[in-house]
C-alpha cells in the first residue's frame, strides 16, 4: 500500500466512525448499527479501508491494547458498594452459565449449521460467549429500565469480556497445540495462571494510579495522560506474559480507581470519553471493513438460524436459571433474558484467532469471522429494534415522568419542591447544612444521602433514579461548579439558578447564561418575592398563565417537567400544567 492510500484509507476510517456516531446520536439510535454496515460496505467498495493493508502485522495488537482502555474505562463504572446481595448472586450466574450454556449450545450446532470440525465450533463458541459495555450501555441508555435490571446487565457485559478473551486465547491455543483435537493441550490450570497474571497487572495499574491520581495530585489533563499510559503499559506487559490477560488488568485497574479512596480522580475526562468513543468506532469500522462479501454469503441463512437459538433459547435458558429464587419479578427477569448482544471483544478475538487458525491450515477456519460479525450484526438489530417496546411491555422501563433532585434548602427552594411534590412528582432535595436539612424533613420532602454529589462526581457514576437536578442553594459558584460537574450523572440537563447581577464569586458570573428561569428571575430575586409573599402556584391542565404570574415549568402531560431558562421560553400545550410565581403582596 501506498503512503497516499495509507493516508487516505486512515482519514476514510476515521471519517466513517466519527459521521456514524453524530448520525446515530440524530436518530437517536445505538452507533453500532450503523459503524458495522458502514464498515462492511467501505470494506467491500475499496481497497483503502482494510486492516490487513493498513496494518498487516500489529493490527491485532492494536485491537488488543484498543479494547484494555475500553474495558479500564468500562471498569470505571462499576462500583463495588452496588454489586451486593441479589445483584452478586445474579451477575455471579449468568457468567457461569452464560459462558458454559453458550458455549455448549454452539458446539452443539455448529458442526451441523456449518460443516466444521468440532475445533472451529469450539473456538466460535468460546469468541459468542461475550457481550460488553460497547453495546449493552448504549442499548441500555435507550431502553431505561429499572436500576436493578441495568446493573445486572452492565456488570455482566464488562465482566464477561475479559472470562471471554482469555478462554478464547487459551482454546486458539490448545487447538494448536493438540494439532486441532478437541481438548489436547487444555488445562484449567492455565486458565487461573491467567487470570492470576491479569489481576496482579491490574494491582500494579491500581498501584501506579494511586501515586499519579493520590500521591503526586496531578491535574485533569496530566491525570488523563497518567491513566492512559498506565492502562496502554500494565495492559501491553501482561499481553507480552499471557495473551489477553491485559483486558483483566484494565478491568481490575478501572475497578480500583473506581472504587479506592484517595484518589484525585477528574471528575470531567472529556479527552478520555472522546478517546473511548473514538477508538469504538474505529474498531467496528476496521474489524467490519475485513469481512469480504464473498465470506458472508455462504454462512448467512445458517448465521440466522445461530442468532435465532442464541436469542430465543440460549439467553433466555441462561436468564431463567440465573434469576431464580433472587426476588426479581417476572418482568425483570424476562428482560435480563432478552438483552445480550454481541459487541468489540467478540469482533477483535475473531479477527485475532480466525487468520491464524486459517494459516495454520485448520479446516472451515474461514468462516469464523464471518459467522461472528453476522452474530453481531444480528443479535445487536434484534435487541435494538425489540428491546424498547419488550421493556415496556414487561413494564421494567423507568416512567418518563421526571424525577427532580433539588439542591438547596432555602425555604423557597423548599416550597418550590413541595409544589412539584403537589404535581404528583417524586421529588427528591439535597442540602448541605443540617438546618436546612431539617426544613426539607419538616416539609414531608425525600432527602438524598449526604454523600449523593460527592458520588455523582465520580467517573462513570449516575445518579440513581434521578432525572434532572436544579441547584437552587444561595452559594452560585458551588451551583455553577456543580451545574458541570454532576451534568454526565443525569439524563437531562442540570440547570442552575442565577446569581445576583452584582454577584463578586469566581466562577458563577462568567460561566453559561443559559440560567433557570431567565435572567429576570435571579436567586437573590426569587427569594426576596418569596420573602414579600409571592408563592408557587400549580396552574391546572391547559389553563393560561395568569397576568402577573412567572411561568417556572411546565409539566407535560406524561408528567415530563420542561424548565424556563434563558435561552428557552416554555409554553404549556393542551393538557400541560403550568408551574408558576404568583406576585408578591406587597406588589
Amino acid at each position: 500500500m501506498s503512503a497516499d492510500e495509507f493516508l487516505l484509507g486512515i482519514a476514510l476510517t476515521v471519517v466513517l466512525a466519527v459521521g456514524c456516531q453524530i448520525l446515530a446520536s440524530r436518530l437517536h439510535i445505538p452507533a453500532l448499527i450503523l459503524l458495522l454496515p458502514a464498515g462492511f460496505t467501505a470494506g467491500a467498495l475499496t481497497d483503502v479501508v482494510q486492516p490487513d493493508k493498513l496494518a498487516p502485522q500489529n493490527f491485532p495488537s492494536i485491537v488488543s491494547l484498543s479494547v484494555a482502555v475500553i474495558l479500564y474505562d468500562a471498569g470505571l463504572g462499576l462500583e463495588l458498594r452496588h454489586l451486593k446481595g441479589r445483584t452478586r448472586s445474579v451477575v455471579a450466574r449468568l457468567l457461569l452459565l452464560g459462558v458454559l450454556i453458550t458455549w455448549a449450545a454452539v458446539l452443539a450446532v455448529g458442526p451441523v449449521l456449518f460443516s466444521v470440525p468440532v475445533a472451529v465450533a469450539l473456538m466460535l463458541g468460546v469468541i459468542l460467549v461475550v457481550s460488553g459495555p460497547t453495546v449493552v450501555g448504549p442499548l441500555l441508555e435507550y431502553v431505561r429500565p429499572s436500576e436493578q435490571v441495568r446493573r445486572i446487565l452492565v456488570w455482566e457485559g464488562t465482566l464477561v469480556d475479559p472470562v471471554g478473551g482469555i478462554l478464547g486465547a487459551l482454546v486458539f491455543h490448545s487447538i494448536l497445540v493438540g494439532g486441532f483435537q478437541v481438548g489436547k493441550g487444555f488445562h484449567v490450570g492455565e486458565f487461573l495462571l491467567s487470570a492470576v497474571v491479569g489481576v496482579a497487572g491490574g494491582l500494579v495499574g491500581a498501584a501506579l494510579l494511586w501515586l499519579a491520581l493520590g500521591a503526586l495530585r496531578l491535574g485533569e489533563t496530566l491525570g488523563t495522560l497518567a491513566q492512559l499510559a498506565v492502562v496502554v503499559a500494565v495492559s501491553a506487559g501482561c499481553d507480552v506474559l499471557r495473551d489477553d490477560t491485559g483486558l483483566i488488568a484494565a478491568i481490575v485497574a478501572g475497578l480500583a480507581v473506581a472504587n479506592l479512596r484517595g484518589l484525585d480522580m477528574p471528575a470531567r475526562r472529556p479527552f478520555f470519553e472522546t478517546l473511548v468513543q473514538l477508538i469504538i468506532g474505529l474498531l467496528f469500522v476496521s474489524i467490519s471493513a475485513s469481512v469480504a462479501p464473498s465470506a458472508v454469503r455462504p454462512v448467512l441463512l445458517p448465521a440466522v438460524g445461530l442468532i435465532a437459538l442464541l436469542v430465543l433459547v440460549v439467553r433466555p435458558l441462561v436468564a431463567y436459571l440465573s434469576t431464580a429464587r433472587t426476588g426479581l419479578d417476572g418482568g425483570e427477569r424476562a428482560f435480563i433474558g432478552w438483552m445480550a448482544p454481541r459487541g468489540i471483544v467478540a469482533a477483535s478475538t475473531a479477527s485475532a484467532f480466525a487468520g491464524s487458525l486459517d494459516e495454520a491450515g485448520l479446516p472451515g477456519s474461514e468462516v469464523i469471522l464471518p459467522v461472528t460479525f453476522l452474530v453481531i450484526v444480528g443479535t445487536v438489530l434484534v435487541y435494538a429494534l425489540t428491546a424498547v417496546p419488550v421493556a415496556g411491555r414487561l413494564g421494567v422501563s423507568r416512567s418518563a415522568r421526571t424525577r427532580p433532585l433539588l439542591v438547596g434548602g432555602e425555604p423557597w427552594a423548599v416550597a418550590l419542591g413541595r409544589c412539584l411534590r403537589s404535581a404528583g412528582l417524586d421529588v427528591l432535595m439535597w442540602a448541605g447544612p443540617e438546618e436546612q436539612r431539617e426544613r426539607i424533613r419538616g416539609a414531608g420532602l425525600a432527602l438524598a444521602p449526604g454523600e449523593l454529589l460527592a458520588s455523582a462526581t465520580a467517573p462513570g457514576a449516575q445518579l440513581e433514579g434521578v432525572s434532572a437536578v436544579f441547584l437552587l442553594t444561595d452559594d452560585d459558584d458551588f451551583n455553577a461548579l456543580a451545574a458541570v460537574l454532576v451534568q454526565d450523572s443525569v439524563e437531562e440537563p442540570v440547570h442552575r439558578i442565577g446569581p445576583p447581577a452584582d454577584s463578586t464569586g469566581a466562577v458563577a458570573p462568567y460561566t453559561d447564561r443559559d440560567i433557570l428561569f431567565g435572567p429576570h428571575l435571579l436567586r437573590r430575586t426569587i427569594a426576596e418575592r418569596y420573602g414579600r409573599g409571592a408563592r408557587f402556584v400549580l396552574g391546572g391542565p391547559g389553563d393560561e398563565v395568569p397576568a402577573q404570574h412567572d411561568l417556572l415549568f411546565v409539566l407535560h402531560s406524561d408528567g415530563r417537567l420542561t424548565p424556563a431558562t434563558g435561552t428557552h421560553t416554555v409554553r404549556p400545550g393542551p393538557g400541560d400544567r403550568s408551574v408558576l410565581l404568583s406576585p408578591s403582596l406587597s406588589s
